[in-house]
């Protein structure tokens, strides 16, 4: 059975609206009421265009949204009404602001780094007048770096008139001198690429009783104000490291044959940051060499007997290093009798050492055998400083030396506990053992 609609306003058989006229548009009947005549039905397209004709479209101009060119483009007519125009190129839709003006940012970064601040104010100020006449943007930063500028050139002015600036750079230098690696006397260290030659920049510390490439002994500082050059702290350091070996290693015996002095110096460059160091160490002579076990033989290893003996014999060795640089007599006979003159005077300062020190019983007889040879040595040294031709002086000289000689001093160095074999070439001339009387040398010791 069919339910019949329900009571109410129809639209009456037979009659249809105009086409495209929504339900009580005029010409129809329905509950809807009429639309707004300047506000389009969004849901369906008016045949006339997307308004109704009014007034002002009337005559001769078109409307304001008429359709346009573009109706057969990519952007085609919308049932809704023509779309609006894209932008053209090279037209923007928006205003472009001003630039920043570039002198005004340095100014604020120079303020706020306090970084040459008569610079930033200065271009603080330029910012300022080039933004009146330019109408660029930038005015707070250039305001901003000025004021900052002003108070970094007060802290400035405040810190040289007070030495202030002074007491910075003093702090800045030590800084970074500290960055340049430091070894203390007693260290061992290997080396970058194990070499001891050439530039370093840091170094590997490691225990001195395993096997290592280098043994610091000591440090000595280069002094003066500007940069010597590198030949004269060169020459600084080769003078003053070996001067200073027979401190450290007092058994010279006890130093390897392949053992010699090398030595870090301050660079023109670690100099202009404080460097003023030389670090004097022990290496091995051959490139692939290393050293076992310290040499350090001094007042801190030694016990009382050892030191007293090395300590009387480091007497003679200086006295024996300071021959003539003639290799013959006859060449500066004058020469040679001074020499033997301080040779003599240096044994005699070590006969008295040796007997103003006690010995321990074990070693006080080989001791005492030592001091009548040394007493000996001394009168024919004293002889060869008076001798009147060159073979007086080889007469005496050579008695002198032979009472010395290296081998006369085992038996007192086995029992005292010291290195009983002579280094090789007559001795190192850092310890106990002299160098001759410059005719290749006798491996003079004490």
């Amino acid at each position: 059975m069919a339910i019949p609609p329900p009571p109410g306003p129809q639209q009456p058989e037979g009659q249809h609206p105009p086409h495209g006229a929504p339900p009580g548009a005029p010409g129809t009947s329905g509950p809807y009421p009429p639309p707004n005549p300047q506000v389009p039905n969004p849901q369906v397209p008016n045949p006339q265009g997307p308004y109704p004709q009014d007034p002002y479209q009337q005559g001769s101009y078109p409307g304001p949204y008429q359709q346009g060119p573009h109706q057969h483009g990519p952007y085609q007519q919308s049932p809704y009404g023509t779309p609006y125009q894209t932008w053209g190129q090279g037209y923007s839709p928006y205003n472009r602001p001003a630039p920043v003006n570039g002198l005004a940012i340095a100014a604020l970064v120079l303020g706020v780094l306090c970084f040459l601040p008569g610079v930033g104010l200065v271009l603080g100020i330029v910012a300022l007048v080039q933004i009146g006449k330019r109408g660029e943007r930038g005015k707070g930063m250039a305001i901003g770096g000025i004021v900052m500028s002003s108070i970094g050139a007060l802290l400035v002015g405040l810190m040289f008139a007070t030495g202030g600036a002074d007491d910075f750079w003093k702090g800045f230098s030590e800084g970074a001198a500290g960055n340049t690696f430091s070894l203390s006397k007693g260290e061992c260290f290997d080396a970058p690429g194990d070499s001891l030659e050439g530039l370093a920049y840091d170094v590997d510390t490691v225990p001195c009783a395993g096997k290592h490439d280098a043994e610091v002994f000591a440090s000595v500082t280069v002094a003066g104000d500007s940069f010597p050059g590198d030949s004269a702290v060169t020459d600084q350091a080769d003078d003053k490291c070996y001067a200073l070996m027979d401190a450290y290693a007092m058994d010279a015996w006890a130093v390897p044959d392949d053992v010699d002095v090398y030595y870090f110096t301050p660079t023109a460059q670690s100099w202009r940051i404080g460097d003023r160091e030389i670090t004097c160490m022990f290496g091995n002579t051959d490139e692939k060499g290393t050293l076992t076990g310290s040499l350090r033989k001094d007042v801190t290893t030694l016990d009382g007997d050892q030191f007293a003996y090395l300590d009387a014999a480091r007497l003679l060795n200086r006295a024996m290093e300071s021959a003539p640089d003639e290799e013959y007599v006859e060449d500066d006979l004058p020469g040679h009798k001074k020499w033997a003159h301080r040779v003599s005077d240096a044994i005699t300062e070590q006969t008295g050492q040796l007997r103003r020190h006690t010995f321990d019983p074990a070693a006080s007889g080989q001791v005492e055998a030592l001091l009548k040879n040394l007493d000996r040595s001394r009168k024919e040294w004293e002889k060869a400083a008076e001798a009147r031709d060159a073979d007086a002086f080889y007469a005496h000289y050579e008695k002198g030396a032979k009472l010395i000689d290296g081998s006369t001093t085992v038996t007192t160095r086995e029992a005292l506990g010291l290195a009983t074999t002579p280094p090789t070439g007559g001795g190192s001339g850092g310890g106990d053992g002299g160098d001759g009387a410059g005719e290749g040398g006798s491996g003079m010791e004490v």
